[in-house]
């Protein structure tokens, strides 16, 4: 089974190491206003990047535990997990090496993995003939969009304690705001996410991500659910 559902460690990885560096590589401490365009509706399309690439899915032990929207996970269902479709919106899924097609509707977040775009059940993983691999390169079409008035923020890191997501957020608040801390709970425990920024839409998200780059931060577009 894919070990997809653990949190990226390269993500952490890359913060701590930030974190060693910031006093040598970032002198100036004006914070950086976070874009935002009010007048652009939050939307469910797929960027470009999000619309091929690989799969992974999951099934035991996290069968019977709580999905990110409150309901029970099924992995018999077919449901999946996606870092900023808004839940209940679904998506037709093609395996790129077999052609097979499965329709799934979102119900829970992640994967946390740079190299991964949709996390599927068994349920879903069987129908497209990935069990055995593990992962797949896939397509994804949004086929029913739902609304959703959350907006979209960047995951720059995610850790067990929370002691070193408050350090990896003082540093953060020196040049961006607003920077957040929000407990997630994981079958591995819980873990406390350093959120950057608010963004009504993808555009904005992926302009904000550039620019937290250019200061060699890292991370990942994902919904600010409540």
């Amino acid at each position: 089974m894919s070990a997809s559902r653990t949190f990226s460690l390269i993500t952490i990885t890359s913060s701590v190491v930030l974190l060693l560096g910031l006093s040598a590589c970032h002198k100036k401490t004006t914070a950086v206003a976070i874009p935002t365009d009010s007048t652009i509706p939050t939307t469910a399309s797929l960027p470009p990047e999000e619309k091929i690439g690989y799969a992974s899915w999951y099934g035991d032990p996290y069968h019977g535990r709580r999905t990110s929207n409150g309901e029970t996970y099924n992995k018999y269902g077919l449901t999946a997990a996606h870092r900023t479709l808004p839940f209940d919106t679904v998506v037709k899924v093609k395996n790129l090496t077999n052609g097979q097609i499965v329709k799934v509707r979102i119900n829970d977040r992640g994967p946390f993995k740079e190299n991964r775009i949709i996390d599927l059940s068994y349920a879903a993983a069987k129908e497209i003939g990935m069990l055995g691999p593990g992962t797949a390169r896939v397509s994804l079409e949004v086929l029913e969009i739902v609304s959703n008035p959350f907006p979209l923020t960047i995951q720059v890191g995610s850790f067990k304690e929370k002691n070193n997501a408050e350090k990896v957020r003082k540093e953060l608040q020196k040049h961006y705001q607003p920077v957040l801390i929000k407990p997630f709970e994981s079958p591995e425990g819980r873990y406390f996410q350093v959120l950057v920024g608010e963004y009504k839409n993808q555009r904005l998200a992926s302009t904000a991500l550039r620019e937290l780059k250019t200061r060699h931060y890292d991370g990942l577009i994902v919904r600010l659910d409540p």
